[in-house]
């Protein structure tokens, strides 16, 4: 195929490495057992926990997730995807099949300490799973490839709950022990089945633009061409894109996760029925499951900074859409389509940009955008609740303009000229041209 051919759906499974497809595989058996974040407050008052108590503990499963994928990223910097997939899932698999036992009473404390470890193990394999992922996929499918990923992830969102139903008839705390085999499972499979190595080489360009980086940073220690931590988030917040970036994924996840948050409360409030809401769920997974992927053929053709701006305002349109639910339920679904829109469109992009940057850095810019992600999953609930009891529809509005912020901030920190080889004699001409989305950053 030549490199300036339409990248297809077809094209891109047929130019699927093997171990990616394990790896995507075991990223969707994982996800159909991930029960603990959705059920735990459920789970704990059902068994005779406070409401406060239960919430405490949700809180500690964030707070470690956030922690987790922070150090998942140090860990694949340090030890590689494969052997930080393989720690994090094989540890994560004792912590949350404990949980049913540990919930009994006068087990509070060391439930809350294990709770917190178990959101942290249980989170640190995603940067290491993505960080393999970039290595292994061919360049230009990059984008494809983390849009194949979030499909897995997707998939496994959707079914896991079905799964969880029929578990609760026969046991509330098989929720938690098949939760702790899948995670097992996907540690014997990335054991037996991904390769050990990081994958590439670092360049020669890479390398020098690390040492520079770390010079910078006060002349950090460098072990076998590895670069230090410190060296590299110094670089990061020396980056003003990259912050701009992180910004907009902080705005951006705590309007979107309001799909989940106010988005009931107002279906409540109008009085439509219940059944209205799991259409909404249905309906915006059964079109991000089987449309993104094809979405995706079309946004790798346009500049990133353009696809992330366009998906911005799709779904600051779908927000806006939510504010007119009180006089028809239709808006609700037609927000919610264009909201799920706008996530396929703008996504890929977003999730693929931080495995742009060179080896030396990417595993821990990776974990940084996923830690701030998970931030903002945590702020969600909380300023969701509180702005929407208290503006009523023009909260969809508020979620709207901020969304529009983020998308504006994305725009910023993607925005930039192409790199041009340091071995290819200068182009003039190239620079200042628009960087291709699945291109390089």
């Amino acid at each position: 195929m030549n490199d300036d051919d339409p990248i297809g759906v077809f094209a891109t499974l047929r130019a699927t490495p093997t171990p990616v497809r394990y790896l995507l595989g075991g990223v969707l058996i994982n996800q159909l057992g991930a029960f603990v974040q959705t059920f735990l407050l459920l789970y704990l008052t059902v068994r005779g926990h406070s409401v406060t108590a239960a919430g405490l503990c949700l809180v500690a499963y964030s707070a470690g997730s956030v922690v987790g994928t922070l150090l998942g990223g140090e860990f694949t910097q340090r030890f590689g995807p494969r052997g930080t997939i393989v720690l994090a899932m094989g540890t994560s698999a004792p912590l949350v099949a404990s949980i049913s036992w540990l919930s009994r009473p006068g087990l509070f404390g060391l439930l809350l300490v294990v709770v917190a470890l178990a959101g942290l193990c249980t989170q640190a394999y995603r940067p290491a799973a993505a960080v393999l992922l970039s290595d292994l996929m061919p360049e230009r499918f990059q984008v494809m490839a983390f849009s194949m990923m979030r499909i897995a992830l997707n998939t496994g969102a959707a079914l896991a709950p079905l799964i969880a139903a029929g578990l609760i008839l026969l046991d509330w705390n098989a929720l938690f022990w098949v939760d702790g085999a899948t995670a097992l499972l996907y540690a014997a499979l990335a054991f037996a089945l991904l390769p050990r190595a990081h994958g590439p080489a670092q360049d020669e360009a890479a390398q020098d633009e690390a040492a520079q980086d770390e010079a910078q940073a006060g002349g950090a220690a460098r072990d076998g061409g590895a670069v230090s931590g410190r060296a590299v988030y110094a670089a990061m917040l020396r980056d003003r894109r990259f912050l701009f970036f992180l910004t907009s994924v902080l705005i951006g996840t705590i309007t979107y996760t309001q799909s989940t948050i106010a988005l009931p409360l107002e279906v409540v409030a109008d009085k439509y029925p219940t059944g209205l809401y799991s259409a909404v769920l249905t309906l915006s997974s059964v079109v991000l499951i089987t449309c993104e992927l094809k979405i995706t053929t079309y946004i790798t053709r346009m500049p990133t900074h353009l696809a992330v701006i366009i998906g911005h305002v799709v779904n600051a349109l779908g927000f806006v859409v939510y504010a007119l639910a009180a006089r028809s339920g239709a808006f609700v679904l037609i927000g919610a389509v264009l909201a799920v829109s706008g996530l396929m469109i703008a996504g890929p992009s977003m999730f693929a940009h931080p495995a742009t940057f060179p080896a030396a850095r990417k595993a821990r810019y990776i974990g940084t955008m996923q830690a701030v992600a998970g931030l903002a999953s945590a702020i969600g609930p909380l300023f969701g609740v509180y702005a929407w009891s208290r503006l009523g529809s023009g909260f969809w509005v508020l979620c709207g303009a901020l969304t529009g912020v983020a998308g504006l901030l994305a725009w910023a920190g993607l925005k930039r000229a192409v790199e041009v080889d340091p071995g290819a004699a200068a182009d003039p001409s190239a620079e200042g041209e628009p960087e291709p989305v699945g291109g390089r950053a």
